[in-house]
């Protein structure tokens, strides 16, 4: 849910099987130039579909990029987190992802506010405000592909809108595979305070850290939290899991056919910066009834370390709720932000749950 290291480095090189991000790909003869290198638009001209459209998405004009090898192919909606940080896929992406785009067609939205349609998110912004872009950004992907099967991948905040999205109409796509699915308790709950507990932080920390409330919080408060969890412990990044390659992943975002300096900045600071309202809700937040009534199949997949979005909350859910629909998948030595191995489980589950639709 904040900022950071969240994009993930390629697989080792399997049999048969491309790598998810290819670092190669985005070393150029002359260095970061802002140009396109060949093999990156060899990939986007064997797409038969790689098209940044412009779409009014509740009241707000917004760019979205689709992506893929066949237009026949079942398309992935992306919906990321934050809010506010669209990573690991962005509009940024377009020829980036080839193991997805070779299989899917991707649809990368940066949510309004961040990235290529940076905007100030004031305070008359709620969740039910992102959730009615969502509804629409799904109507116009139906209609312009009205036989392909449509599935959403949603992270962290994203995950948010997928089950409202779902409450408001059960069957407004036909799966959902979520990672580090938000539920309750973000941040201000027991299981953070005690693990931050046994942890090193310093006593005068914690002693900060026990006194929020949900009542009465600031943003400086999230972010000492926020910024505790990732020094302390393996909230975010499991120190045991391959971490990801910053310097070539931000290669990759600015040599971009689509983005400009600017909306790759806006990927860090952005509209974002000075709204109050959506964390208000979030931190009031409990989604367990909705995500136990949905009508399709939900997939959560969830690093084994995660107490972002908690594991233990999610392990609890699935398991009293009585729907066959609704399943979970552990990833070892993951936290909240998806490596190496959460982006493998990732693109196994979205084939296997393609091959069910």
């Amino acid at each position: 849910m904040t900022l950071g290291d969240k994009i993930r480095k390629h697989a080792p090189p399997r049999k048969k099987k491309p790598p998810l991000y290819d670092e190669e790909m985005y070393k150029s003869e002359t260095g970061i130039d802002g140009e396109v290198n060949m093999k990156r638009k060899d990939i986007i001209l064997n797409n038969e579909i790689s098209e940044l459209c412009t779409f009014t998405l509740n009241g707000h004009k917004q760019k979205v990029l689709i992506e893929g090898k066949r237009k026949d192919s079942p398309i992935i909606i992306t919906l990321h987190g934050g809010p506010g940080t669209p990573i690991p896929f962005s509009v940024g992406c377009r020829g980036l992802f080839p193991a997805f785009t070779d299989i899917f067609i991707m649809v990368y939205w940066d949510q309004l506010g961040s990235g290529i349609n940076n905007y100030v998110i004031d305070d008359t912004f709620s969740i039910d405000s992102f959730v009615q872009m969502t509804k629409e950004l799904v109507a116009q992907i139906k209609k312009k592909f009205p036989n392909n099967k449509v599935m959403i991948f949603s992270t962290s905040w994203g995950s948010i809108l997928s089950t409202k999205l779902l409450e408001n109409n059960p069957h407004a796509v036909d799966a959902v595979i979520a990672c580090g699915q938000i539920i309750k308790n973000v941040f201000i709950c027991d299981e953070v305070k005690n693990t931050l507990c046994k942890s090193g932080i310093p006593k005068k920390n914690l002693n900060r850290i026990n006194n929020i409330t949900v009542e009465n919080f600031t943003g400086k408060d999230l972010q000492l939290i926020s910024s505790s969890l990732r020094k302390y412990t393996n909230a975010y990044q499991n120190k045991l899991g391959a971490k990801a390659p910053i310097g070539s992943i931000i290669k990759g975002l600015i040599t971009s056919p689509d983005y400009k300096m600017k909306d790759f900045k806006a990927i860090m600071v952005n509209g974002y910066m000075k709204n109050t309202s959506l964390w208000k809700e979030i931190l009031s937040l409990n989604l367990t009834e909705q995500l136990k009534k949905v009508e399709i199949p939900y997939m959560i997949l969830q690093g084994d370390t995660d107490i972002v979005a908690s594991t233990q909350t999610v392990k609890e859910l699935v398991s009293t709720s009585n729907n066959t629909n609704l399943r979970y998948k552990i990833v070892a030595n993951t936290g909240h932000f998806p490596g190496v191995a959460m982006m493998d489980t990732l693109l196994s589950v979205l084939q296997e749950t393609a091959q069910m639709l």
